[in-house]
């Protein structure tokens, strides 16, 4: 390419050379509130200002969000930062190269207990501990996917009190939607998930937020925009357009004027009712 005259490698990148590769794709997604950048971008159209169109997909677990970035039915998806690194470290499973194109959040989960176990005096992770050494039984805990962040913090977190995330305690996988559903009926005592569900806990009287993850590690990267290797290989232009579109969008979203707009969007008015 260097031996090409500067005047026509600008001309030729000029008259579309960074066109997208492929115009149109399908983005995977959990319904957890920084998902929001992906779809805004989508229904508000921010894609098509870079020639793309962006199809959210929206998926019922984190593990169907990694078969479906493997075997390529999804093109991208909003993901566990654990997730691709499992992947792509054939941890627990094949192994595929894989991409982390972007950060989509910072922060944004929590770990919540049961109110059940509130009113017997565990009101934070020290006083878990009491309890669960003074009440013998089988205490039972989720997180939403094994190699993910939410599994990462809630195994710190009871830890760093005392508590063996293995033995002194049961722990189970939930996908995020159900996980108010579980504790209602007595399925579990506690759980580490991203928005809105520890809110719903709480707005439903069954539980209350015992620790947030930034107060665990601030500003932790927690979500992020991932894909094979591969797609980035064979779409690069397409992949930066992708990036530009969600950049627009969580700008547009972090404008205080446009959330009303931004909450009542037809698949963000949704979460109220339980994706």
């Amino acid at each position: 390419m260097s031996l090409v005259p500067l005047g026509t490698r600008s001309a030729a990148w000029a008259a579309g050379s960074d066109a997208p590769e492929k115009k149109e794709f399908k983005i995977g997604f959990i319904p957890l509130t920084e998902f929001a950048s992906v779809v805004i971008a989508s229904i508000m159209k921010f894609d098509e200002k870079y020639g793309i169109k962006i199809i959210p997909s929206k998926e019922a677990s984190w593990a169907a969000v990694r078969d479906k970035l493997v075997n390529g039915e999804n093109d991208a998806s909003h993901a566990l930062y654990g997730l691709i690194y499992e992947v792509h470290l054939s941890i627990g499973g094949p192994k595929k190269d894989m991409a982390a194109l972007m950060t989509i959040n910072h922060n944004g989960p929590a770990i919540t207990v049961s109110n059940q176990l509130k009113e017997k005096g565990a009101t934070d992770g020290a006083s878990l501990t009491k309890l669960i050494a003074k009440e013998k039984r089988e205490y039972v805990f989720a997180q939403t996917f094994p190699t993910g962040t939410h599994a990462m913090w809630f195994y710190y977190w009871l830890a760093a009190n005392g508590i063996d995330p293995f033995k002194d305690v049961k722990n189970i996988v939930v996908r995020p939607p159900p996980m108010v559903a579980n504790m209602r009926v007595g399925n579990m005592d506690g759980f580490c998930v991203g928005e809105p569900w520890n809110n719903h806990a709480i707005f439903d009287k069954i539980g209350f937020t015992a620790e947030t993850t930034q107060d665990i590690w601030r500003d932790h990267p927690e979500k992020l925009l991932g894909c094979t290797a591969e797609f980035v290989q064979k779409n690069p232009n397409t992949c930066r357009a992708m990036m530009a579109a969600i950049l627009d969008a969580s700008k547009f979203i972090d404008t205080m004027s446009s959330r009303r707009k931004v909450a009542k969007s037809s698949p963000i008015s949704r979460m109220s009712i339980r994706l």
